[in-house]
């Protein structure tokens, strides 16, 4: 009888491994079947006309000595600045409209490197207004008057075309935005995300930390989110995130605008000074406005980055960071600025293309709802959290405490029955239980060999 139990035992632990085995396949199987494919990406602008219409098309074909940039007007017609008349015909051949103007982009070139060669002075910036042909210079509430006459004397030696502006706030880089990334080193947002084909990662600005930085979305460090893995600052502004689980996960191609609505992104191009877009961050929600000027120059207090996109669009500190798009095309991501969003200023944001080709990545797209037209632009809100960490910014370094990994994190991806980890240790137990049934079973066999030899030879 005692055999017989034994034995019924053994049969029941060696279905139980079997049946363990095949349970662990099929969790090993739909886990990976549920992995998020690599998404659609794209380098630049999608096919067709770029963001920043005809304008900029012909200002590169007719050259930086016969034209002085271009704009979209109010009734939305490109209009292209040209120095003489064969250009101005070549422009309406082409359908825009020409403005003759006195100074060309060499000219606006020539200014900015004597800007830049000038003593630094931090609260300072400069750049091109295409539309009244003038080099516009900008001086924060921190520029002394001292600072501020001096700079001026530069300007007077350039000429004429260079406008000095004081401007109320102060130009500084902000952290925080959107929906909130945190580590150590400060409060921040996430940008678009990006791929290299092989691992996806958040684009943000490159004020928001160093290398190495770990970020999570809670403050308790418990829902890591990623690692700095590269960027630029100062000199430019922007950085990359890598996601701790390799993927940014569905949806990777929307940004959030707040009350559960969401534009998609469906490619990126440089923007065109007077064309309207939309800024999202978690301070002041999402906001609307145009862009004044483009290659603007910026001295923050922790130096100078230069290329950035202009606009009037308002933000406020914890905004820095957000994205930037217009029709579903990724267009910057939020540098820093001045002012806010009950006087209004001015706020400068890192152009996305220029990343993407630094980093040597490419942008996150989402289909659109017939399966490839981008969704049209929000109307402005007031909106809170108006960016998703998929999809948000960076700013003005905002100190973080508690963040401290928690111990928990590892135990708890083991056990998600959506990652892999689950589902091998279940093939692992099975076939330890497995092995230790047959070991037992031949140890049972020698003890009986012994005693039945024992019994017969002894």
């Amino acid at each position: 009888m005692r055999h017989a139990r034994r034995r019924a035992v053994r049969r029941v632990t060696r279905l139980a491994a079997v049946g363990g085995l095949l349970l662990g396949a099929t969790m090993v199987t739909h886990a990976v079947a549920s992995e998020p494919r690599a998404p659609d990406a794209v380098p630049f602008a999608t096919a067709g006309e770029p963001a920043a219409g005809p304008g900029a098309g012909l200002v590169s074909k007719l050259g930086t000595s016969r034209t002085a940039g271009s704009w979209i007007a109010d009734d939305g017609r490109a209009v292209v600045a040209v120095t003489d008349e064969e250009a101005a015909a070549e422009v309406r051949e082409a359908g825009a409209e020409p403005k003759m103007v006195r100074h060309s982009m060499d000219d606006f070139k020539s200014a900015a490197e004597t800007l830049g060669s000038a003593p630094r002075v931090p609260g300072t910036a400069w750049a091109v207004d295409y539309r009244t042909n003038e080099v516009v210079v900008r001086g924060d509430s921190t520029v002394s008057a001292d600072d501020w006459s001096k700079l001026t004397e530069v300007a007077d030696g350039i000429g004429g075309f260079v406008r000095m502006e004081r401007s109320g706030g102060t130009f500084t880089t902000r952290i925080n935005g959107a929906r909130p990334i945190l580590s150590t080193a400060g409060r921040c947002s996430a940008g678009f995300n990006v791929t290299d084909g092989k691992r996806d990662f958040i684009l943000t600005a490159g004020h928001c930390g160093p290398d190495g930085s770990v970020w999570f979305a809670d403050n308790q460090g418990r829902q890591e989110v990623g690692t700095t893995v590269g960027g630029s600052f100062p000199g430019d502004d922007y950085s990359l995130i890598e996601y701790a689980g390799g993927r940014a996960g569905e949806g990777a191609g929307v940004v959030a605008v707040g009350d559960g609505k969401g534009v998609r992104i469906t490619g990126v191009a440089d923007p065109a000074v007077g064309q309207r877009v939309f800024r999202s961050g978690s301070t002041s929600g999402l906001r609307d406005g145009e862009v004044t000027a483009l290659d603007a120059t910026v001295n923050y207090p922790e130096g100078t980055v230069s290329g950035l996109i202009e606009s009037n669009v308002c933000a406020e500190p914890g905004d820095s960071g957000g994205p930037m798009f217009s029709e579903g095309i990724a267009l910057g991501v939020t540098s820093g600025g001045s002012g806010d969003c009950r006087t209004g200023g001015t706020t400068y944001f890192q152009p996305v293309t220029k990343a993407l080709a630094q980093l040597d990545v490419r942008l996150v797209v989402a289909p659109g709802a017939d399966g490839g037209a981008a969704a049209p632009s929000p109307a402005p809100s007031d909106a809170q959290g108006a960016a998703a960490p998929d999809a948000a910014s960076p700013g003005s370094s905002t100190p973080v405490r508690g963040i401290v990994p928690d111990a928990s994190t590892l135990l708890s991806r083991l056990a998600d029955p959506r990652n892999v980890g689950p589902g091998l240790l279940v093939i692992a137990g099975s076939l330890v239980a497995l092995v230790a049934s047959r070991w037992i079973r031949a140890e049972q066999d020698r003890k009986a060999y012994r005693r039945h030899y024992s019994a017969t030879w002894g």
